[in-house]
């Protein structure tokens, strides 16, 4: 679902620079790029603005030409998806390469959809390949625009081309400013994917038992329960000196990029063996980037045969992440579809504690009391004194003391704070960021 903003896809067979291109449109690099064929295998969506229009950019594995290489028939099902639901289409070719059969092929498959299509040619570095591309008028879909994508030459021009085809949608609301910015993050294989695809009601993202299938972060829109939701789902993360370089490292770079977009955090446990040591580092990575998260115990229908019940559960899960003891625990199983509503209430309930504010008075009172029950211990005779403290934001909720010296602040003492803040301010689901400022010197 796109909502007023228009999609705009772009496809073409493998190793053609689709992911360099969408790169090039989006401004920054959004998505996997390699000079292996067959690097995109899921379709990657960026909210991204052309000129003066905001659009949804999707890049999209490569159109294979036969059934021979391994998920073909899957990432052809995503690319055809991402067709049915585009406003306009980008058909990029290899200008180095020329027409092939396969172009042909994808030619003719583009002509059924009934969109308005842009034929690219990409890899037009210089004057003699940019003329090159007239072979592509054989391909019946109007005139050929010749680019380079890496080198950014002719990428104007295709935006201005997109800008004058790109149907106008309603004016754009103010929702986004609400939107919930939900990742699915974990370990290699838990389901994340499978979990994405049981929210959602249909297979947005590819599942397959090959661990590492998915590779980008994969942003897709939706409404919950009237809370407009934008859903991340990313590569699996394995432990630092177990990640492959290349693909698999940027990917998980992209993955932890996209913890620090997100405001919730769903981090995918695997019931059939809670937790362990990364289930720990990655929990340690939300709790320090201040989002929200809900614990997710996935494989939950194994439960009976692991002898497992969701109080032990929750008791070992307790005992491994005691940071994250106000992180809600819930029980799911994407493969049966069961446990979902809890889940996606679980996030809504943390994403809306993270938007409370609270009154001075409130606050005041809440900062003098802890300060009583438990002083700042001192150091070298000098002792932390708190002047003034003030809420300066929500999501994640913060706030500013005003202190005599900073550095008296020991981080158990920080911890202290913290928790007995949220618990006179009642905030049971989320950290809070409390803010140490000195006095400012003339």
């Amino acid at each position: 679902m796109t909502g007023s903003k228009p999609l705009v896809a772009i496809v073409g067979r493998p190793n053609v620079g689709k992911s360099t291109l969408f790169n090039r449109l989006a401004g920054r690099r959004a998505a996997v790029v390699s000079d292996v064929p067959g690097t995109t295998r899921d379709r990657v969506s960026l909210e991204t603005v052309l000129g003066h229009r905001q659009v949804i950019l999707v890049d999209t594995g490569g159109l294979e030409g036969g059934p021979d290489m391994p998920l073909a028939a899957q990432v052809t099902a995503q690319v055809e998806v991402a067709i049915q639901e585009a406003d306009v289409i980008i058909f990029l070719t290899d200008a180095l390469e020329g027409v092939t059969p396969a172009d042909e092929d994808i030619a003719q498959r583009l002509r059924r959809a009934g969109k308005p299509i842009l034929l690219v040619a990409n890899k037009a570095d210089n004057d003699q390949r940019a003329q090159g591309a007239a072979e592509f008028y054989r391909l019946g879909l109007g005139d050929p625009l010749a680019v380079s994508a890496y080198h950014a030459r002719g990428v104007d021009e295709l935006e201005a081309a997109l800008l004058a085809i790109i149907p106008e949608g309603a004016p754009e609301s103010n929702g986004a400013q609400d939107r919930l910015a939900l990742a699915i993050i974990g370990r290699v294989n838990v389901g994340k994917s499978s979990l994405l695809n049981a929210i959602l009601g249909h297979d947005r993202a590819i599942v397959s038992e090959t661990p590492g299938t998915t590779r980008d972060a994969i942003d897709t829109p939706f409404a919950y329960k009237g809370q407009e939701v934008l859903l991340i789902d990313t590569a699996g993360i394995r432990r630092p000196g177990k990640i492959a370089r290349g693909i698999e490292k940027y990917a998980v770079l992209r993955a932890l990029q996209a913890i620090d977009r997100s405001d919730v955090v769903l981090l995918v446990l695997d019931a059939t063996e809670l937790p362990t040591a990364q289930d720990a580092h990655l929990a340690g990575r939300v709790a320090n980037a201040f989002k929200g998260m809900v614990l997710v115990v996935n494989k939950w229908d194994l439960a009976p045969t692991l002898g497992m019940d969701q109080p032990r559960a929750v008791q070992a899960l307790r005992q491994q992440l005691k940071f994250m003891a106000y992180a809600p625990v819930r029980f799911a199983s994407a493969l049966r579809g069961t446990g979902i509503e809890e889940v996606l209430d679980a996030a809504l309930m943390v994403h809306q504690e993270r938007r409370k504010s609270v009154s001075r008075e409130q606050l005041a009172s809440a900062v003098m009391d802890a300060l009583a029950e438990n002083p700042p211990p001192s150091r070298a005779g000098r002792s932390l004194r708190v002047t003034r403290t003030v809420q300066e934001g929500v999501s994640p909720p913060t706030f500013t003391l005003h202190v005599n010296d900073p550095t008296l602040v020991h981080f158990s003492y920080y911890r202290y704070l913290e928790n007995r803040l949220r618990e006179s301010l009642g905030f049971r689901w989320n950290r809070l960021k409390l803010v140490f400022q000195g006095r400012k010197v003339a």
